[in-house]
């Protein structure tokens, strides 16, 4: 397991301009580095290599003997807990998930198992606030302040590599449970008129099942970062995972990197519980029938193999009556999840204009039955 152990005194989240030594960024989209003092172009080796699956029961036992671990010096937001690494020299900087600003002199030294493989960012700031725009213009009763702010928001997007682990596993499962099979009996009964009628009720007839299934887990993602809500980001999926390029530190350069939060094991647990839904759908299936209830049901997880990535986010927060709201962005695919404020005075307005529209209708249809009314009243009409 030392392959994806290392030693490493400082994040390497900027690169040195290998002509005149400026601090580079790297542009979503490209394979390369241009300086913007001197414009040479740095290329990044990308590596292509087959995806290499570590042994989950192996790397536990051998990682509690293990001391080596790749270093980082990361800054804990007071605010809402983030742990994040920041580039050299940063004197300041805000929090990107909730934008109080860190306290860079907080920040402390943790050992981290090195990432082994990444998703390099694909957008870059302007087509990533393209998306997030749209996402907020489709929002319904959004407060006018927020599309202000996402009209203006390029420069308020942070780019930030999310730490994830991915889980594979064969599962054997065991369960019990019970079958649900429609069927119609004819009832009797008498309609508004007391006339006799007939009609078909649904009924259920269950029976005793049981069995068992296997199934397959491929790549299932458990995001190992507690900044951020795990079903936001379980809801910026898929990722274009067979894209995955080997770890390199240039890819890291302008953008924060996250460090996990969820421990291996941890995160296993995590994961287990999204294997659980899709174990579920499978045993439904294998019981049949039109319905289907499970009692029981047990599960062997066999040749577990993990691995440790980084995917990109953009990341934006914004504020609103004294309430954070968090909004992120697939840096791959442009997808959109978050949380939204609502504008009281919108919804004030939509429910006024409904009772001014009831009371028109209201209005116009009484003035057309008291017409009626005189009509009928006076023959000469």
């Amino acid at each position: 397991m030392s392959d994806i152990i290392e030693t490493n005194e400082q994040a390497a989240n900027t690169v040195k301009c290998k002509n005149c030594g400026a601090n580079l960024k790297f542009a979503p989209g490209t394979n390369s580095l241009t300086c913007e003092y001197c414009h040479t172009e740095n290329i990044i080796e990308v590596e292509k290599t087959d995806i290499i699956e570590n042994d989950y029961e192996s790397f536990i036992n051998e990682h509690a003997q293990n001391s080596e671990e790749h270093s980082v010096s990361t800054v804990k937001c007071e605010s809402c807990g983030a742990n994040t690494t920041l580039p050299e020299n940063v004197a300041s900087s805000n929090c990107p998930y909730c934008d109080t600003p860190l306290v860079i002199k907080n920040a402390s030294t943790s050992k981290i198992i090195k990432p082994q493989y990444l998703l390099p960012f694909k957008y870059d700031k302007n087509k990533a606030h393209l998306s997030f725009e749209k996402w907020v213009n489709g929002l319904w009763f959004a407060p006018t302040k927020l599309k202000i702010y996402a009209k203006n928001s390029t420069e308020k997007l942070k780019g930030v590599y999310m730490p994830y682990w991915t889980y594979d596993a064969n599962t054997e499962s065991d369960y019990t449970g019970m079958k649900g099979v429609y069927y119609y009996i004819t009832e009797t009964y008498r309609d508004g008129n007391g006339n006799t009628q007939t009609r078909q009720v649904q009924r259920v007839a269950w029976y005793p099942a049981s069995g068992h299934v296997s199934n397959d887990f491929d790549d299932v993602l458990i995001c190992s970062s507690k900044s951020l809500p795990q079903q936001m980001v379980q809801d910026l999926e898929p990722w274009d995972l067979p894209e995955l390029v080997k770890y390199n530190d240039e890819f890291l350069a302008g953008f924060i990197t996250e460090t996990y939060q969820v421990e291996i094991k941890q995160g296993f647990e995590m994961a287990k519980i999204r294997m659980n839904d899709v174990i579920t759908q499978t045993v439904k299936s294998d019981i049949g029938g039109d319905l289907q209830q499970v009692h029981s049901l047990n599960t062997e997880y066999n040749h577990i193999t993990f691995k440790h990535i980084l995917l990109p986010l953009y990341i934006s927060a914004y504020k609103f009556n004294n309430k954070v709201y968090r909004f992120t962005i697939n840096a791959r695919t442009g997808e959109v999840q978050g949380e939204r404020p609502y504008s009281a005075l919108k919804i004030a307005l939509l429910v006024l204009g409904i009772i001014a529209a009831g009371l028109l209708i209201w209005y116009f249809s009484k003035g057309n039955t008291h017409v009626h009314t005189h009509l009928r009243h006076n023959p000469q009409f």
